[in-house]
């Protein structure tokens, strides 16, 4: 066989690190080892009842049995227009609105749209592990902010003022944040919005895919609901995956200006086009029909979080900060990596809890952070436990 040519686009970026993870530990499973997952970002839950009804409703009347418009059905685009219009004071006409095969593609169909070759995009730290190589593949420049625990994993206005110039194109901003939980509060964003009040230039990507799943005394907010002004220069990315354990249907949608919308769906019609259209029809159902099982979820993740957290911090070398939301801890483990011979870093301390303890989970350097591990507690108790038992027999207690 000839040699192969990739593309430079391609070789420019990696695999995700979070899949690596997970199916090294599949393969391990499957070799007899047993393995206990905290990689994956997926909730434990099944699907709820009525979402699932949904779909079968739409497959047996034949209405998910053929092509949709490529930007979403109109009972769909309707939802996310009434979802918008109660949950966030957001209005939007539904040529705003592009429903999508995840929020993922939402966010890589806007900087396909958006970033010309050389353009930078101002990224967060720590920050989920697609944001800088999808920026990459799209000719970007990532720029990234590093913002340590003592700051609660949040950028300060000023640092964000000091990354921003006349190349810097978009900001891309999660919150609760995948991996560290933490949500910026509304006197946080507030001062990032001053700051971007004064560089017009600058798009924003409102990431709020995890904003029901949070536990804060305040209620969740983004940018634009600050600062209304900057409604025509953002674009709000969400989905149900988390919020309704429906990773598995692909459902993410983004809503802001019709110029870059439109663009977008252009850039959709000619890769995936429509959606799948059974999963779109219970994507209806989970926004518009009760939102109790949310609730339920929410209150499990949040006893979990408090659980992990609680057990974290008695662990040697190993110090976990308090999340707001999502269902990942942190944890700083550099007194880990120091005490421990033969570790070096986070990677090689991944490494070693995987194949010596049997327990995988994600090195903080996958999110642009070293001397950390992202740890997902979207798993049983029991399971939970069992995993922190052997971390505590490797590493002692304090």
């Amino acid at each position: 066989m000839n040699d192969i040519t990739l593309t430079k686009r391609v070789n420019a970026i990696k695999p995700s690190p979070t899949i690596a993870v997970s199916n090294k530990a599949r393969e391990m499973r499957e070799a007899g080892h047993d393995v206990i997952g905290l990689g994956a970002g997926e909730p434990d839950f099944d699907t709820p009842e009525h979402i699932k009804a949904a779909a079968i409703d739409a497959i047996q009347s034949g209405a998910a049995a053929k092509y949709t418009a490529v930007d979403g059905i109109p009972p769909l685009k309707a939802a996310i227009q009434d979802k918008f219009a109660r949950e966030n004071n957001l209005q939007y006409d539904t040529g705003q609105i592009l429903v999508s095969t995840g929020a993922k593609q939402s966010l890589f169909n806007l900087l396909l749209a958006l970033i010309e070759e050389g353009d930078e995009v101002v990224i967060p730290a720590p920050y989920w592990v697609s944001y800088p190589d999808m920026v990459t593949f799209a000719g970007g420049q990532p720029v990234i902010i590093q913002a340590h625990a003592q700051q609660k994993f949040k950028i300060t206005p000023e640092q964000l003022d000091g990354a921003i110039n006349e190349r810097t194109k978009l900001l891309i901003i999660n919150s609760p944040s995948n991996p560290t939980g933490v949500m910026y509060s509304e006197g946080e964003l507030r001062g990032l919005t001053e700051v971007l009040s004064r560089h017009p230039h600058v798009w924003i990507a409102s990431d709020d895919i995890y904003e029901h799943i949070q536990w804060s005394p305040s209620p969740f907010e983004n940018l634009v609901n600050v600062r209304a002004d900057l409604t025509d220069r953002t674009v709000v990315v969400n989905g149900v995956s988390k919020a309704y354990a429906m990773t598995g249907w692909r459902i993410g949608y983004a809503a802001g200006p019709a110029v870059i919308i439109q663009a977008m769906k252009k850039i959709q019609s000619q890769s995936t086009s429509n959606p799948t259209a059974v999963a779109q029809y219970a994507a209806v159902a989970a926004l518009s029909g009760d939102q109790h099982c949310v609730q339920t979820m929410v209150a499990e993740f949040k006893r979990r979080h408090d659980h992990v957290v609680a057990r974290l911090n008695r662990l040697r070398g190993v110090n976990a900060l308090q999340s707001d939301g999502a269902f990942y801890s942190f944890p700083d483990c550099s007194g880990v990596i120091a005490a421990k011979a033969g570790i070096s870093n986070d990677l090689e301390l991944a490494d070693y809890f995987l194949d010596e303890c049997g327990v995988a989970m994600v090195p903080g350097s996958a999110f642009g952070l070293s001397g950390y591990i992202r740890l997902s507690f979207a798993t049983s108790l029991e399971n939970l436990d069992r995993a922190l038992d052997r971390l505590e027999e490797s590493l002692g207690v304090e």
